[in-house]
């Protein structure tokens, strides 16, 4: 008799179910032969050797303790996504990387810890006009985003008391202009599992002038579906990019069991790529009535090589 491969479902205390939408994810791997359970990657009594293939999921947790994270990584013989990809997709640095091999990213200033910037240097840092964005370099979903206007004394200050706090607790900040065109065009996600793409959403903007998100905050899905023709070829050409920078940096090609790639339309026919999520992604399996089973297939492929 043939066992059944195990799955687990790695989440964070605060997921004890994962994502929205994802709860009846080990129902449907049972259904396709596999023995599913959920664990919280900080949870001392797991015994990972033991886990089958462990897959990355709801670890919104890991900015806050991001070595921790990525030496609990190192722990687990079998690990989805790959535990290199995990590391350098936990810090936002990899989007100068995919920069320099030609995607459209949006243009960034990066403040790190040990510049030790005054008030002043880091004013300087902000675009002369318009609205922007402040945020950790290392952060999970939409969490800790701040979002401000130059017209206003009262805002720049508030920005400047927000990288403060964030480069206080030793993590880099990143600041871009905001993207109008979120307002306008709206923001796609692109969800691939195995290299193909599976579903894509439409978000609405979830941040306000001289706002900072709050930790509970998810996007706000307008619609879901099949990708359309011109969404499918971008994401075609971002993939590209990414494993030739997989290859770069491991030595071989590595095929992501998930992958979810957020971009703008620029109005101008192209693009503008604003995250690529490949550790603890909402993959918006609610969003569609075939998402859930397209991700269970997903891993149950996986699991059954």
């Amino acid at each position: 008799m043939t066992s059944k491969p195990k799955v687990t479902l790695v989440t964070s205390e605060s997921m004890p179910n994962l994502y929205r939408g994802e709860e009846a994810l080990p129902d449907a791997l049972a259904e396709r032969g596999c023995d599913p359970r959920i664990a919280c990657w900080t949870d001392p009594d797991i015994d990972w050797a033991e886990a089958g293939m462990v897959v990355v999921r709801s670890v919104s947790d890991y900015p806050r303790q991001r070595e921790a994270f990525l030496e609990w990584t190192r722990k687990v013989p079998r690990i989805l996504n790959h535990r290199d990809v995990l590391e350098w997709n936990t810090h936002k640095t990899y989007l100068r990387s995919l920069a320099t091999r030609g995607l459209p990213t949006i243009p960034t200033t990066w403040l790190e810890p040990e510049q030790g910037l005054s008030k002043h240097q880091i004013h300087t840092r902000f675009p002369a006009s318009g609205e922007f964005i402040v945020k950790p370099a290392v952060s999970s979903g939409v969490r800790d985003i701040g979002r401000y206007t130059t017209l206003s004394t009262t805002q720049r200050q508030a920005a400047i008391s927000q990288v403060q706090d964030i480069l206080s607790q030793n993590r880099s900040v990143m600041i871009q202009r905001y993207v109008e065109q979120i307002d306008t065009h709206g923001e796609i996600s692109l969800v691939f599992f195995n290299g193909i793409v599976s579903h894509a959403v439409e978000k609405r903007a979830v941040l306000h002038p001289a706002s900072v998100t709050d930790p509970t905050m998810h996007e706000a899905v307008i619609t879901a579906g099949t990708a359309d023709s011109q969404a499918w070829q971008w994401g075609e050409q971002i993939r590209k990019v990414l494993h030739e920078y997989v290859r770069e940096r491991i030595g071989r090609d590595e095929q992501f069991l998930f992958n979810r790639v957020d971009l703008v339309p620029d109005g101008k026919g192209s693009f503008l790529v604003m995250e690529v999520s490949l550790v603890d992604a909402d993959l918006y399996l609610g969003a569609t009535d075939e998402a859930l089973g397209n991700f269970a297939d997903a891993i149950s492929v996986r699991a059954h090589w």
